[in-house]
């Protein structure tokens, strides 16, 4: 048996038929027009595949980038406390030990945690004198009497994460001082 017999032989069991069967009055023209035919099929079947394929490639790729970017900001959520409690911390030390060894430490860490959050993105909110955005301010507190146009002190900053809010300022609101 040839090369080419065999070749035909598993063409005909793969497709469960005789190019013969397929042509029962015998042309070949039939026969190659079966096969054409078939090979269409195939080759639209196989293009479908690469391209679900590739759709699910690319499903997959935005799936794990947004999978990351939340999980960065759930971390950097999580940690801004800790950055909030050391600037609070740093904010009540008395100034008559500003200059002694553990406040220097202390204020080491705070601006290396700092600059690891801006390395990552995240910006603090300014918020003092600016005008009340609900979008990127929780009032707390408002002056009484007042309109509440104005930020007129911030208990919490806020934070950013490019142009997603971390977490907002909590802030006091009233009316703008005037100049």
């Amino acid at each position: 048996m040839t090369d080419t017999e065999t070749q035909d032989r598993q063409t005909i069991e793969q497709n469960g038929h005789d190019v013969a069967e397929a042509a029962p009055d015998g042309t070949e023209e039939d026969a190659l027009a079966t096969l054409q035919a078939e090979r269409d099929a195939f080759l639209d079947q196989l293009q479908r595949s690469r391209a679900e394929f590739a759709n699910y490639r690319k499903r997959v790729d935005s799936d794990r980038a947004l999978l990351r970017e939340r999980a960065t900001q759930d971390l950097l959520t999580q940690v801004l406390p800790v950055l909030d409690d050391l600037q609070r911390a740093l904010a009540a030390v008395p100034d008559d030990q500003r200059e002694t060894g553990w406040v220097s430490g202390t204020q080491m860490i705070e601006r290396k945690l700092a600059a690891i959050m801006e390395r990552f993105g995240v910006s603090p909110i300014d918020a003092l004198g600016q005008a009340f955005d609900p979008a990127v301010h929780e009032a707390v507190a408002t002056d009484p009497g007042s309109s509440g146009e104005r930020v007129v002190e911030v208990y919490q900053t806020g934070y950013r994460l490019g142009q997603t809010l971390l977490r907002p300022a909590m802030v006091k609101t009233g009316d703008a001082p005037v100049a």
